[in-house]
């Protein structure tokens, strides 16, 4: 088996972006629901495909959904979706896969594409994705993420993001901070989490430990300051944990924890159980994905008048925002017309309410009128001139407060973004969940001896590859 060892280098508007998109229909049907023989084939008899729908989704969200499910299937009445509840979390998803529980369409992050591909375990439907009018307006560090050696599209990328601190603006004004200037430093963020937790008795500060979470957010830390999780290109790959980057970003952590006790009592966050507790109320500051706002207000009910988020700070001479991004994928199972009616559903839901005014204006429509947020600013896919271009198009339906977006979205073009790990990036950052979590329960905990193994077993999981 071939080593996927190739370095997704991206960069913000460039790399991420896919350039010279034309904004032109995604279909040269009147469904306006993807074209070309491949695609069509799903016409040529009845196929029932199941397709992911975020797990834990209020009624309003969930009613948005079914909304574009009908849709589609006016627009194609061979083809019956079924949505099942899905969301990609590190520690279950190979026993899923493994299980042939996902649905027939699934996401998964960049990191997991060209394994998965390797592996043969997702469907080769490039294609049918060669048969889509943008297919070959994607930039090549974005496709590489869903391509085979071979330069082949097994999978779509369908969205972006670059880490960002997102931030309760309520508990910032009960701690007496301004939530139109949050901190622009990582002093700054340290003393405005004391502030809001001696203010509050909320955490000021949190930070994600589990199910690959932990190494994730710890990574995001150490780009941030400077450093890199891996260094090389190709089988010259070398990890690159145990630096005076990353007992920057854990003693920061520790001195959070116990000096200034601004990190609250709950120490084994994951990714869902983070934003639930942020949505609540109960964290100040916490980092994730820039784009996590749709999320939080349809997963976990977070009141839009609270809710804030800024850019990263970024220190040292190569400070870089961690980025990366999400893959639609088709499950290996799929027979061939399923195949072709699940590109046709990526095409339909994902994609052509980026690249088609009416499909973009569709969505919007049948999202407000849900009551689901609309417009919330995020990285775009294509380059930044379609993205603003699909944001005008459906600025009629814009019902989030942009305003509360401004500390992330007036700055994060002006930050560089460099790639995930590129390497066993998810067996990476499971290696390192222990070590912030030890730091973040024992006192005592040793640093450089914690990463000192985690070197060792980091470069162990390298080389397995």
């Amino acid at each position: 088996m071939k080593s996927s060892r190739r370095t997704l280098a991206l960069t913000l508007v460039g790399a991420l972006s896919l350039t010279g998109l034309a904004a032109c229909s995604s279909s040269n049907d009147d469904d306006g629901t993807g074209s070309g023989d491949g695609a069509s084939a799903a016409n040529d008899q009845p196929v029932t495909i199941q397709v992911a729908m975020d797990e834990g989704l209020e009624q309003g969200a969930k009613d948005a959904f079914n909304a574009r499910v009908d849709q589609f299937e006016k627009a194609n009445p061979t083809i019956t979706v079924e949505p099942q509840e899905y969301t990609w979390v590190g520690t279950t998803f190979t026993a899923d896969l493994a299980g042939g529980t996902l649905p027939d369409v699934f996401t998964v992050p960049f990191t997991d594409g060209r394994g998965l591909i390797e592996r043969q375990q997702i469907a080769d439907v490039s294609k049918l994705v060669a048969d889509l009018p943008y297919a070959n307006d994607f930039s090549d560090t974005v496709a590489a993420a869903g391509q085979a050696e071979d330069g082949s599209q097994w999978a779509v990328p369908i969205a972006a993001y670059g880490q960002g601190i997102h931030y309760n603006r309520a508990l910032f004004e009960k701690a007496g901070l301004d939530p139109d200037n949050p901190p622009t430093t990582w002093d700054g963020v340290r003393d405005a989490a004391k502030k809001i937790s001696d203010a509050t008795g909320q955490a000021g500060y949190a930070e994600m430990t589990a199910s690959n979470t932990g190494g994730w957010i710890l990574t995001t830390l150490v780009y941030a300051l400077g450093g890199r999780g891996e260094t090389g290109e190709g089988d010259a790959v070398k990890a690159s944990v145990d630096t005076p980057e990353y007992k920057k970003a854990l003693e920061m952590l520790q001195q959070m924890r116990w000096d200034d006790k601004s990190m609250g009592s709950e120490f084994s966050y994951d990714w869902a159980s983070s934003h639930a507790d942020f949505a609540a109320g109960k964290i100040g500051m916490f980092i994730s994905g820039g784009g996590d706002y749709g999320n939080l207000v349809t997963q976990n009910a977070m009141p839009a008048d609270d809710y804030g988020v800024t850019v990263v700070p970024l220190e040292g001479d190569d400070g870089a925002v961690l980025g990366g991004g999400t893959l639609a994928a088709v499950s290996a199972k799929a027979e061939p017309a399923e195949q072709a009616a699940a590109v046709k559903w990526i095409d339909f839901y994902y994609m052509e309410k980026l690249t088609e005014q009416d499909a973009a204006v569709q969505e919007a429509k049948t999202t407000a009128d849900a009551d689901q947020p609309v417009g919330a600013p995020v990285l775009p896919v294509f380059d930044k001139a379609t993205y603003d271009k699909t944001q005008e198009w459906i600025k009629d339906y814009i019902n989030v407060p942009l305003e509360q977006f401004k500390p992330y979205s007036d700055h994060i073009y002006d930050q560089p973004l460099a790639a995930e790990p590129p390497v066993a990036t998810q067996d990476m950052y499971a290696a390192l969940d222990p070590v912030v979590q030890a730091v973040l329960t024992d006192k005592n905990a040793d640093i450089d001896a914690l990463l000192a193994d985690a070197q060792t077993n980091v470069q162990g999981v390298i080389d397995a590859q």
